[in-house]
């Protein structure tokens, strides 16, 4: 055989193989490591975070985590933990751009970024080539319950009744009469089956502007309730200019350990890997 016709017959037989077929469902997943660290999966549908956000790779997979096909001109979104789906709004800190996204997938595979994004994504937020861009992200409750409700294998709200077979309820005779028979137990309700087919609903492209607050790179080491365990995450990276930030909200006085600010994307990183080797492994980069 030619060696020139090698490339050529392994792309035609890839191309004879169609990408596995979709299936949507809600998925939350055990814990996970990757990148050196440990991820532990949980339902949020509030809240927001800071960080830097990067692009999707060319190389994706045919589908998401949740089973959904993977589309880099749809408005989606990879995070390490956040149940999937859900519905957040990421805006771009540089420049104030705001959009909706569908978090479907996990990743990033490192600790150093907060989510990755569409091409599409980061056209529409005007994302420059090849860099990290500080975004906030928004978990959206009601947008982010309707999306998780619609899949098969979304946790369902449980309701407790009294059984109805320990109840038994019976009419007064009438004066004279007889008592009429006791009604048998209702049948208990059977489960419904699992919904197959799911279509997805593509976000719609719609980009609102708001105001660019860029902020600084920080490292967040950790929120304590006691002055004393924030000292002690403090002395586990002595030397590295760790500081202890103490914030009131109403009653409630809470302790953050940081270090920073940082001046750049780089220094941030090579921080955050010098944290990690120090044993705080859910440490992160923000932005403050």
């Amino acid at each position: 055989m030619r060696p020139a016709l090698v490339p050529l017959l392994a792309l035609l037989a890839a191309s004879c193989h169609p990408p596995p077929p979709a299936h949507p469902h809600y998925a939350l997943g055990a814990p996970y490591a990757a990148g050196g660290v440990w991820y532990y999966p949980h339902d949020s549908y509030e809240g927001q975070e800071t960080g830097l956000a990067v692009v999707y790779p060319a190389d994706h997979a045919d589908l998401t985590a949740d089973g959904e096909a993977f589309d880099q001109t749809a408005l989606a979104a990879a995070h390490q933990t956040l149940q999937l789906p859900a519905i957040a709004r990421v805006t771009n800190l540089e420049n104030g751009l705001q959009v909706l996204v569908r978090i479907n997938d996990r990743g990033p595979a490192t600790p150093h970024r907060l989510i990755e994004v569409t091409r599409r994504t980061a056209a529409l937020l005007r994302f420059p080539a090849d860099a990290p861009v500080r975004v906030r992200l928004e978990v959206l409750p009601a947008e982010s319950h309707a999306a998780a409700d619609a899949l098969p294998g979304a946790p369902k709200l449980e309701l407790i009744a009294a059984p109805v077979g320990a109840v038994q309820q019976s009419d007064l005779p009438p004066p004279g009469g007889e008592a009429p028979a006791v009604a048998a137990p209702a049948a208990e309700p059977q489960p419904e089956a699992p919904t197959t087919g799911v279509p997805i609903a593509r976000l719609p492209e719609s980009v609102t502007q708001g105001t660019p607050d860029p902020g600084q790179l920080f490292i967040r080491l950790g929120t304590f309730q006691t002055y004393q365990y924030a000292g002690i995450q403090r002395s586990r990276v002595a030397g590295l200019g760790a500081t202890i930030v103490s914030t009131r909200e109403a009653r409630r006085q809470t302790y953050r350990v940081i270090i920073g600010p940082l001046a750049s994307v780089q220094q941030a990183d090579t921080v955050l890997d010098q944290v990690i080797r120090a044993g705080v492994t859910d440490a992160r980069i923000v932005v403050e």
